[in-house]
C-alpha cells in the first residue's frame, strides 16, 4: 500500500463520523446526511483503486459515475416538476380558493380604476 493510499484509508476512517448501527429513527436530514457521507467514501474507494474490480469496470465505469449521477438526480427533479405541473388541476379545492381570490383581485382593481379584463 503506498502512502498516498494510505492517506485515503485513513480519510476514509476520519469521515465515517456515525456509527454503523446508525437508527433510521433519527430525523430525515441526518440520515441523508449519514446516506451521503457513505455513499461518497465507497465512491473514493472504489476510484482510489482501494477495492479491487474489473479493469473495464475501473476505467470506464467508475470515473463517469459523479456525472450520471448527477444527471439521473436531474432527470429525477425534471420528473417530479412534470408531474407537478401535469396534476396541478387534480386538487379542486385550491383551484376554486385560487379562483375566489383572483375575483377579489379583479374587483379591488376595478375599485381603483384599473381594467383588467
Amino acid at each position: 500500500m503506498t502512502r498516498a493510499q494510505q492517506t485515503i484509508s485513513l480519510a476514509l476512517l476520519v469521515t465515517s463520523v456515525l456509527p454503523s448501527n446508525f437508527p433510521i429513527s433519527f430525523p430525515f436530514p441526518l440520515y441523508e446526511a449519514y446516506v451521503g457521507i457513505n455513499t461518497s467514501q465507497v465512491y473514493l474507494a472504489f476510484a482510489f483503486h482501494l477495492v479491487p474490480l474489473n479493469a473495464k469496470i475501473q476505467e470506464d465505469i467508475i470515473p463517469v459515475l459523479p456525472l450520471w449521477t448527477l444527471v439521473s438526480f436531474g432527470s429525477y427533479l425534471l420528473f417530479k416538476l412534470g408531474w407537478g405541473v401535469i396534476t396541478f388541476n387534480d386538487v379542486p379545492q385550491a383551484y376554486k380558493e385560487l379562483m375566489a381570490d383572483i375575483e377579489v383581485a379583479r374587483k379591488d382593481l376595478k375599485a381603483n380604476g384599473i381594467d383588467v379584463d
